[in-house]
């Protein structure tokens, strides 16, 4: 059975054969009609575009499942290492238009549906984007996904099915107001319900453990809570190919339904109670974690993913292999970031406890199978565990966090005797604070750690970690990020597309290499001419979408400046307001500028984040003065577009003509958002921070504004004793801003509503450096009005930015994982 063919096994009406009459719009129309009565169960003649936009998604996940099939049963048949990847986030975006790509067929079925009344558009519109991430991490996750099964690597991704993501966000009265994201409130046609797979994952208790007479030592999880984790999979195409992969996700489920006794007792909140309690775990990504029960359901819940989906990996693993002996040889498994850390105490657990292995078969085992990525350069974005909540909730897993670091802390000693202060450093355990720290633990655990820049995993290895570098040489390798150009360029800007595609041919969204052949164009005075009414036509886009959620009218005709990404201090788009707020200065004083702009914002703040949540007030009241005001009209517009997410990202990247990419210069590991925005012809502002430095590189000085301190010269002015006091009585511009802020200029009803901001910036010390840097980003910000005044100059720049992003493909970013951390060969088809 297990080599039937698959037309067989569906019989004549197999989904994968319908593709072949895909160019027969008749016959499609006719299948559609099919999925929706025999797979919606709505008469066609009272269908709406819900209906019809189900019945496609339906047409198209079985053909989608039957690759699927056919791909797992080829990396068997090869006996293939497999790569899993556990991320807590995966911001996929819309799936229809994706997988209509990656088919080939959005035009026959565009045509079909047109035939039935419909609009693909309209159909499109209606999908809600899946609420699994947060920002840059999730959409990496997504793009690496993509990247792997397009190139026949065989992937697989892990994740949680948050009922409610993230939040909804909208704007009332300047604030940021939460909301849930009901993803799911009309179901998702695209997953499969897995209830035969469900593993039981335990919390709280105590551990027992007894040593053999042969000295073998095993524990039990004794009085433990559990709680059953189900499946759901989300398969994920491959462009161009007939490759397909799954995304698995996991849904939390109550071990049982509900207390009949205290119901029939009348006591309804006490008999749903545990219910309630255990589907916590996958209700919302990221819980508020100001509190310590918050931090505990945080916990909770990326234990509930990893304990999942190791249990997962294993049971595929013994499918075909009589032990897990060769796990390593077999399996690599990528950690993305620290979240999924406690993985490697859990897989020591299974192993031993749950598989007989002694403690040093097991840690081999264990270190050679997983591989670790860094995404950050702050320490407090490096997860720490309180000791005492981690004996709570996992306490078999302190024990062996513990064990660990006692095997670890031995090999210190022997490379630095009597040297107390490297123990200190280097422990996984902070006995000052009595905390677990997550990243130490994945390190010590992982035979590969990559940082994901030049600059970042530099800095990983000389501030940050020096000493893990040093006693693991070779450990810490890069791995630039990249973006797929399936997502970012292909999809989200078709006209642009079509332009490449008719110079170069259509190879490039597999070899975004490719797109180099574009340089010989950039004195095409005709080629240039169309990219620029490609722009033109973006941007027009883009304003309807702001008026259309702001109510504000903007000039698609004024130069569209971006800063779209999470709020938060470091990525400094309250640099940005003072830079805002003197050009309003200047234009008020009759200093007009000669390129007016529309400079648009978007992001969302955590929900605990008072700081982030105070700046998006602050610029909704700077954006409501100076758009109400006439003398500034013609000049300015501010803008703040709620609820980001990929699909509006979508929209306003390649609506973009700048690209705001100015944290503070040794604190953005990489971003993608710089990379997105450069490769639909968007020039960039930007610090020497991320991968900044290498899009300068590879775009070429010229064609792109850089600003402001250099990462070491960062930490020279903070060790040389930086007084933000100084910078400001020395620049009667920033002087003037920073006290408009601060005496309630734009808040005159709550004259001391920004006042923390004033002295966060003056009395606090100013620790992202926004003062020390905003001469030299105003400056710059000149240099981007004189330069987008010489239009076939910006045009050649901009050509140039697309000619030379051919390096940040997410594809070269997995073809670096495959070689360089993974050992994994693509398929040879692929």
């Amino acid at each position: 059975m297990q080599d039937t063919p698959l037309t067989t096994l569906a019989g004549v009406n197999a989904p994968e054969k319908y593709l072949l009459q895909f160019n027969n719009v008749e016959a499609l129309k006719e299948l559609l009609i099919t999925y929706m009565v025999h797979s919606v169960g709505k008469d066609p003649a009272f269908a709406t575009h819900q209906d019809w936009y189900y019945a496609l998604c339906f047409l198209l996940r079985g053909i989608l499942s039957e690759r699927y099939i056919n791909t797992t049963r080829a990396q068997y048949a090869n006996k293939s290492r497999r790569v899993y990847y556990l991320s807590m986030e995966y911001l996929l975006g819309r799936q229809l238009n994706k997988n209509l790509l990656d088919l080939g067929i959005q035009g026959k079925v565009r045509d079909a549906l047109a035939g039935l009344g419909q609009n693909l558009d309209t159909l499109i519109e209606i999908e809600h984007d899946p609420a699994l991430g947060n920002g840059g991490l999730g959409r990496l996750a997504a793009c690496y996904l993509e990247s792997m099964v397009t190139h026949g690597y065989p992937g697989f991704g892990y994740g949680v099915r948050y009922d409610f993501g993230l939040f909804s966000q909208s704007i009332r009265d300047g604030q940021q107001i939460e909301h849930p994201d009901n993803w799911l409130r009309h179901g998702n046609p695209w997953e499969f319900k897995r209830p035969d797979v469900v593993y039981k994952v335990k919390f709280y208790g105590r551990s027992q453990c007894v040593e053999n007479e042969d000295g073998h030592r095993r524990c039990e999880w004794l009085d433990a809570e559990p709680v059953i984790a189900m499946a759901y999979d989300m398969p994920i195409a491959g462009y161009g190919n007939d490759n397909v992969t799954n995304l698995r996700l996991w849904t939390a489920r109550a071990t049982g339904d509900f207390d009949l006794q205290k119901f029939n007792q009348g006591d309804y909140i006490k008999a749903v109670e545990a219910k309630t309690e255990s589907e916590t775990l996958s209700k919302i990504l990221y819980p508020d974690d100001s509190t310590l029960s918050g931090q505990e359901l945080r916990l909770k819940q990326e234990y509930f993913f990893v304990s999942s989906s190791l249990q997962d990996i294993i049971a595929r693993f013994l499918r075909d292999h009589e032990d897990l002996d060769t796990l390593a040889e077999k399996t690599v498994i990528q950690l993305n970031d620290t979240h999924p850390a406690l993985a490697i105490a859990e897989l020591m657990h299974l192993l031993m406890d749950d598989h007989g292995y002694r403690w040093d078969k097991a840690w081999a085992i264990t270190s050679s199978t997983f591989a670790f990525t860094n995404h950050t350069l702050l320490p407090e974005a490096l997860e720490r565990w309180p000791v005492a909540m981690l004996r709570h909730v996992l306490p078999l897993h302190l024990e062996i966090i513990y064990r660990i670091n006692a095997q670890f802390l031995k090999k210190v000693q022997n490379i630095w005797p009597g040297d107390a202060a490297k123990l200190r450093t280097l422990s996984l355990i902070d006995d000052h604070e009595q905390s677990a720290r997550m990243a130490h633990l994945a390190i010590v655990g992982s035979q590969k750690v990559n940082g994901v820049a030049k600059l970042h995993t530099e800095l990983l290895r000389t501030n940050m970690f020096p000493e893990f570098d040093e006693m693991y040489p070779g450990k810490f390798i890069n791995v630039t990020n990249g973006i797929t150009p399936r997502r970012w360029l292909l999809q989200a800007n078709p006209l642009l597309s079509a332009l490449i595609s008719e110079h170069i041919g259509a190879e490039w969204p597999r070899d975004l290499s490719q797109l180099s052949r574009l340089e010989p164009l950039v004195d095409d005075d005709a080629f240039k001419t169309r990219f620029m009414a490609i722009k033109a036509a973006n941007k027009v886009r883009l304003a309807a979408l702001i008026g259309k959620e702001t109510g504000i009218d903007v000039d698609p005709a004024f130069l569209f400046d971006a800063q779209i990404k999470r709020i938060h201090e470091y990525k400094r788009q309250l640099l940005n307001v003072l830079h805002i707020i003197t050009r309003y200065n200047r234009i008020r004083e009759g200093r007009l500028p000669v390129a007016p702009r529309v400079i648009i914002f978007a992001g969302k703040a955590a929900p605990g984040y008072f700081m982030a949540k105070l700046i998006i007030r602050l610029i909704h009241d700077v954006a409501a003065r100076i758009n109400a005001d006439p003398v500034a009209g013609d000049y300015l517009r501010v803008v703040f577009i709620p609820d980001y997410s990929v699909a509006r990202a979508e929209i306003i990247i390649p609506g973009s003509d700048l690209s705001e990419q100015i944290s503070t210069a040794g604190m953005e590991a990489s971003g993608t958002g710089n990379m997105k925005l450069a490769l639909n012809g968007a020039l960039t502002i930007g610090t020497l921070d991320g991968a900044n430095i290498e899009i300068a590189e590879a775009a070429g000085a010229e064609n792109i504004f850089i600003f402001g301190l250099k990462a070491q010269e960062v930490e020279s002015r903070r060790r040389e004793g930086y007084s933000p006091w100084e910078v400001y009585h020395a620049n009667a511009e920033l002087k003037r801003a920073l006290d408009m802020i601060g005496q309630g200029f734009f808040s005159p009803h709550e004259m001391d509503r920004y006042l923390g901001i004033y002295h966060a910036l003056l009395d606090h010390g100013d620790h992202y450096m926004l003062l020390a840097d905003y001469a030299s980003y105003m400056a710059c910000q000149d240099e981007v009005d004189t330069a987008y005044t010489d239009v076939p100059g910006w045009a050649r720049k901009a050509v140039l930015n697309v000619a030379r992003l051919g390096a940040f493909s997410s594809d070269r970013s997995i073809h670096d994982y495959a070689r360089n951390i993974w050992n994994v060969e693509p398929l040879a088809k692929s």
